[in-house]
């Protein structure tokens, strides 16, 4: 039986895009791949003659994503799996951050990959079939200092995702959110945009983060190659999770976070129960 799909995955030039896409070519996937420029499309397409399509496209421009979406079905075929993989990171403290930049967090790592998303889903849901994956970060479960517009943009997603599961699921669609944590990509390197420093008073905070983050782009713990496969795997289940975590530094980190959310939770249930109405007395 011929298992191959087709695949549409966003920024397919580096990172995880790239390696998601190179694995579901070897495994015999055919994939549609974005690309900003021309010359990501010739060498995203000299990867296979036939199985490789690149198509030029801004996940910004979100009255775009239906056209695409219409346009690779009507000329290769129906679409599979939707890889929301596009985004970046933005890194800078809070007040020293325009809000011009976390409009332009959110657009291309929130409402870019909503905008897809929806433009697959008739498809899928007439199908009764399809999975979309958004690819999220660890930094949708935990928030780190320096990386606000960032952690926001990927809780957005996060939420997003868990709506967008419930409401395919009775369709057949499979939706998940994949949330990596440290890998040997470039999100730390130069496709991280950073706002500029300049209020001295967060520089014993910050300014160990960011020479510790410096250090470790390109040591980092995760694989995108293993990465890759992972998500391969994901979209071969029967029946994939809603959500799912790469990378042991993400499982640590995360569980961590959940301890500490339990433990508050727990040591101010008393203040939380207090806004209750009185319930009457019994007679």
């Amino acid at each position: 039986m011929n298992t191959s799909r087709l695949f549409l995955i966003t920024g397919v030039s580096s990172g995880f895009g790239r390696a998601i896409a190179t694995e579901a070519i070897r495994q015999g996937h055919t994939v549609v791949g974005t690309v900003r420029d021309e010359a990501g499309c010739q060498a995203f397409e000299a990867q296979h003659a036939e199985r490789a399509h690149a198509r030029r496209f801004d996940v910004t421009q979100v009255d775009g994503a239906a056209a695409l979406v219409a346009e690779v079905e009507r000329g290769i075929g129906a679409i599979d799996v939707l890889i929301n993989n596009a985004g970046y990171g933005h890194e800078g403290v809070l007040e020293e951050s325009p809000l011009d930049a976390m409009r332009r967090q959110f657009e291309v790592n929130v409402f870019g990959a909503v905008a897809l998303a929806r433009a697959v889903m008739p498809g899928m849901r007439t199908r009764r079939r399809g999975h979309i994956v958004n690819i999220t970060s660890m930094g949708g479960y935990l928030t780190m200092p320096g990386i606000g517009y960032y952690c926001g943009s990927k809780f957005a997603l996060e939420g997003l995702s868990g709506v967008m599961a419930q409401e395919m699921k009775p369709f057949g669609v499979a939706v998940t959110a994949v949330a990596p944590g440290s890998f040997r990509t470039d999100w730390a390197g130069r496709s991280m945009v950073r706002s500029t420093r300049t209020i001295a008073d967060y520089d014993a905070l910050f300014d160990p983060v960011r020479e510790a983050r410096q250090q470790k782009h390109g040591r980092q713990l995760g694989d995108p190659a293993k990465a890759a496969a992972a998500i391969l795997e994901l979209v071969g289940l029967q029946d994939p999770p809603a959500q799912l975590l790469l990378g042991s530094d993400a499982l640590e980190l995360v569980r961590r976070r959940l301890q500490d959310l339990q433990a508050g939770i727990a040591a101010h249930e008393a203040l939380s129960r207090s806004t209750d109405f009185a319930e009457p007395a019994a007679p």
